[in-house]
């Protein structure tokens, strides 16, 4: 039985019922051991290439935006390539020409009130928590937009490598919105604290040459390489010591990562009463009318 990366026990118990998947149809299996894993969810496919691990956001015809049940489907869907025997690497990345455009906001004003807001927070954090908690060392592959709650996904991978035409922005305060509290310890993982102010406070659409640049990404390649790029990197680290990989990585999260009870519970409390104002009400509002939003800070 293959080493896995945090010293899990050998009996791979998935952490829910099989009745709960939507089995998709299999792919037979070629020279190289790639096929494809049952998924949680229509818009997610999962993919075993030898060692290495895809989870795909399959929503193309919404450049891969992400709705709730998404959301909700991402840590089963992170759980079964977990679970398979001597897997070593994920990569995730979107169908088509995109990343992800980030959180579907067709579902905003449905759930961004009222109880619905605390589950839909409850479900992005699950989703974050399993991609950043992964024993398994993650990379994003990036093409196409990587906005919002999509590059809050790439933010919770090891390893970013994207595309020459890759787009990268955070608009929630374009939108009234505050951006999770997860994402932003990432993001500050990732680039300095002026970068991080010019990508929330201005919510610009920047290139990849500007997150190559502020450290957002690992590297950039032509789209016709991107996904070589990914794949030869995936399988370097499948090839190292999984114990080594598995102390490098938490060595990395606890020397980076710290925010004190009391601060985090206060920028919670900002963070709510975000979505209870009439900014955000507006911003929805300027979104769908396809105009300037006009915010009164109330």
């Amino acid at each position: 039985m293959g080493p896995k990366y945090a010293g899990k026990s050998e009996h791979r118990v998935l952490p829910f019922p099989l009745s709960q998947f939507i089995f998709l149809p299999m792919e037979e299996q070629n020279a190289d051991g790639r096929r494809a894993l049952p998924s949680p969810h229509e818009a997610i496919r999962i993919l075993r290439d030898g060692q290495v691990g895809r989870l795909i956001l399959d929503r193309p015809e919404r450049r891969n935006a992400l709705s709730l049940s998404m959301w909700q489907a991402l840590p089963q869907a992170v759980a079964t390539l977990i679970a398979e025997e001597d897997l070593r690497v994920i990569i995730i990345h979107g169908e088509g020409g995109h990343f992800s455009s980030g959180a579907d906001i067709a579902e905003f004003a449905d759930l961004f009130s009222g109880p619905a807001a605390a589950e839909y927070e409850r479900a992005n954090l699950e989703a974050f928590r399993a991609l950043s908690e992964s024993p398994l060392p993650t990379i994003a592959m990036i093409k196409g937009f990587c906005l919002g709650g999509g590059l809050a996904l790439a933010l919770c991978c090891d390893i970013r490598l994207a595309s020459e035409e890759a787009v990268f922005a955070l608009p929630p305060a374009k939108l009234g919105l505050a951006y999770p509290l997860h994402g932003i310890m990432r993001l500050l993982q990732a680039v300095s604290p002026a970068a991080a102010r010019e990508l929330l406070l201005t919510g610009r659409r920047m290139d990849a040459a500007w997150a190559l640049r502020a450290g957002l990404v690992n590297n950039v390649r032509s789209l016709e390489q991107l996904e070589a790029e990914a794949l030869a990197m995936a399988r370097e680290i499948a090839a190292n010591a999984p114990l080594s990989i598995a102390h490098a990585r938490a060595a990395i999260d606890a020397m980076t990562s710290s925010l004190q009870k009391h601060k985090a519970e206060r920028l919670q409390a900002l963070a709510r009463s975000c979505f209870d104002s009439e900014d955000y009400a507006e911003g929805i509002r300027a979104f769908r009318e396809r105009r300037p939003p006009h915010f009164r800070g109330k």
